[in-house]
């Protein structure tokens, strides 16, 4: 049962939050990161106790709890896929994005990844992890859809996208966006797969949409995703999130998720020294990428 909200915040208690009550000691931020790395995975490193704090005291305001100590009780109990750990999320991962936000990435699955998978099928299966409002996961769509249309027999293709948020997946699902995160999008790509619905915004088009899932994930249980035999993954500002012994625990369980030369591909400087038995850096200017051999 998810639990419920805490009472309104009295005059003086919104005035401690304001006061010395903002302050995050050692015992206190020890408890949160233990805490938010058992329920989520997340790291919080030491240096970013600030910002800890600064999501800590919004989810706070909103659920009426007057310091760190009972709000900290309240989440203990508090469901983990209820309402208020998603608030909590959201504050503390960020989930700017953009559509085609590295380009010399989307670069190399265009010239590279894509019409290698489409030699050895006619159906390709691409992931994007921790695809926040979906620009990312519909950027692949546009090029997944592209390559299909310049082969002469076609092609099929499936795009999921995963995020811990459920707001950023709702907006995602949707597929609504403003004009001006049109700004990486070519010409022809927005004249194909991009309609406008009002003077500020825009829509994905059904079609494209059709092609492209939306599911929940928390990366802590990422062994257990119901995916396979994909011949694309794409996870790019994820791993900050992560101390680098789950970033490699991370990657190791991706890596496994691929077919036979499909590919990963990571945001650069994420990971560095890398290792994995089964895998091979593919060499694109300004990428970090490797391609499964087996």
């Amino acid at each position: 049962m998810t639990a419920s909200a805490g009472p309104a915040l009295s005059n003086s208690e919104a005035r401690r939050i304001a006061g010395h009550a903002l302050y995050l000691d050692d015992r206190q931020f020890e408890e949160w990161t233990l805490l938010l790395e058992q329920r989520l995975g997340l790291f919080i490193a030491p240096e970013r106790r600030s910002f800890l704090a600064s999501g800590l005291r919004a989810c706070m305001r909103e659920t009426g709890h007057g310091d760190y100590r009972r709000y900290y009780d309240y989440m203990v109990s508090a469901a983990l896929h209820g309402e208020q750990w998603s608030s909590l999320v959201d504050r503390l991962t960020v989930h700017e994005t953009c559509f085609f936000r590295h380009q010399s990435s989307m670069n190399l699955v265009r010239d590279v990844v894509l019409p290698a998978a489409f030699q050895d099928s006619d159906s390709v299966a691409v992931w994007s992890v921790g695809c926040a409002t979906g620009e990312e996961a519909y950027s692949l769509a546009m090029l997944l859809d592209a390559h299909c249309a310049s082969l002469p027999s076609g092609g099929s293709y499936r795009v999921i996208g995963t995020d811990i948020s459920a707001p950023s997946l709702r907006h995602a699902r949707a597929g609504v966006y403003l004009n001006r995160r049109l700004g990486d999008v070519s010409e022809p790509l927005r004249e194909r797969y991009c309609q406008p619905v009002s003077n500020t915004r825009f829509s994905i088009t059904a079609r494209l949409r059709q092609n492209v899932e939306f599911f929940p994930l928390n990366l802590r249980d990422v062994a257990e995703a119901p995916f396979g035999s994909l011949n694309l993954i794409f996870c790019q500002n994820l791993l900050i999130y992560y101390d680098r012994p789950r970033r490699l625990q991370l990657v190791d369980y991706l890596a496994g998720f691929l077919c036979p030369q499909g590919v990963l591909v990571l945001g650069p400087g994420e990971l560095l020294n890398w290792q994995h038995p089964s895998m091979e850096r593919v060499r694109f200017s300004d990428t970090l990428a490797y391609r499964r051999a087996e």
